[in-house]
């Protein structure tokens, strides 16, 4: 499926391009990078990534650039770090945690110690709205830019819903080459952009929260 749309993109592109696009917005993802440098910048951390989605991304968004650049149109490329909220795939980390402790089945997590640069998914559309608004070119990273450790913010949950007692942190082992630190450098985001995140992680989950209730119990 990744080749696939990688195909589908630059279909979607090339009629874009025929039609008279002047400016184009896709996303990539933090998955481009090199995750042994812990916090990535777009400017200098590596480009090195690990898995085929990783690699279908980010050879899609060199085609993209170069062929902009042939047909003088601008374009941007968001880098999505790890995002959450609504409508998310139920065995995704904060949706998984929220649909478990509402049904009262033990949450079973790693020791959590893994910090990642968390921002609802309001916020990151948000900032592709943004970044489309504006006249910055190249990739940009949509995040956060704060690290939060894993094991934080599902207890954040937990207490949230009083259902501390059925949190099991270290019941799952941590993925093999699962790095310690993976957080954005938002500089361009913050001073090009001229976007910052609005929503708090707090009323973040507490939205997530409310939609899963609704969708596991009803109004």
């Amino acid at each position: 499926a990744n080749l696939d749309w990688v195909s589908a993109t630059l279909s979607l592109l090339q009629a874009f391009a025929r039609h008279g696009g002047q400016r184009v917005v896709m996303a990539g993802t933090c998955a481009e990078y090199d995750w042994n440098d812990g916090r990535c910048y777009e400017s200098t951390t590596a480009l090195q990534p690990a898995t085929l989605y990783g690699v279908c991304k980010n050879a899609t968004r060199q085609i993209i650039e170069r062929f902009c650049e042939q047909h003088q149109i601008s374009s941007a490329w968001g880098r999505i770090f790890f995002l959450y909220g609504e409508h998310e795939h139920p065995a995704r980390l904060v949706s998984s945690v929220i649909s478990s402790l509402l049904k009262g089945e033990e949450a079973l997590c790693s020791a959590g110690t893994q910090r990642r640069d968390f921002l609802h998914v309001s916020d990151v559309a948000s900032a592709f709205v943004t970044l489309l608004d504006s006249d910055v070119q190249g990739a940009v990273n949509i995040a956060s830019g704060e690290g939060l450790a894993i094991k934080d913010v599902v207890i954040r949950i937990a207490h949230k819903l009083d259902q501390d007692n059925l949190v099991r942190l270290d019941a799952r082992p941590t993925p093999p080459g699962d790095p310690e630190l993976l957080v954005a450098d938002i500089a361009r985001l913050r001073d090009e952009v001229k976007w910052t995140p609005t929503l708090s992680l707090d009323a973040g989950l507490d939205q997530t929260i409310a939609w899963w209730r609704h969708e596991l119990h009803g109004p």
